[in-house]
């Protein structure tokens, strides 16, 4: 039998949940950005890691504001987070060397958001060959680096 060794979901498992609001809004008020998991603030926007990943390095953009629709960012807020999106890309890229980059966002559930009430944007590195056999095989993602390493790696080059 071979094991999978992922020490870090055990502080996840026994946490406690907040349930209460919006994640991102109440990562955005906490302020415990280190905590959170936020990377960067701008006017209009901020960056935070997702905690759970397809891949190291995988961060979300998120407007600062609380809206379930892209239609509803004005153009100040959609420059502000392109802008954002081009940086982090460059990023990610002097951190991770990663083969390419996926852009993209869902909106509404029926699109596969799992937070559809506060639209985002996900950045994510992507390596030739980073779907393998255990993605196939095991509906299995093996993450090889923790997310506190993740957010250090990026905070150093911010």
């Amino acid at each position: 039998m071979k094991i999978l060794w992922a020490p870090w979901r055990m502080a996840y498992i026994l946490s406690e949940k907040k349930l209460d609001g919006c994640v991102f809004c109440n990562a955005y008020k906490e302020q415990n950005d280190e905590k959170n998991y936020v990377l960067f603030r701008s006017k209009h926007c901020f960056v935070i890691m997702n905690i759970y990943p397809y891949n190291p390095g995988h961060i979300m953009v998120v407007p600062n504001r609380h809206i379930d629709h892209i239609k509803l960012l004005n153009e100040k807020e959609s420059a502000d987070i392109f802008q954002v999106i081009r940086d982090f890309c460059n990023i990610l890229e002097t951190a991770f060397k990663p083969n390419g980059i996926n852009i993209g966002m869902n909106i509404g559930s029926a699109a596969g958001a799992g937070i559809a009430d506060h639209i985002h944007f996900h950045i994510i590195p992507r390596w030739n060959g980073d779907t393998n056999f255990m993605s196939t095989v095991c509906d299995t993602k093996v993450i090889s680096e923790s997310l506190r390493q993740t957010y250090n790696k990026i905070k150093e080059i911010i």
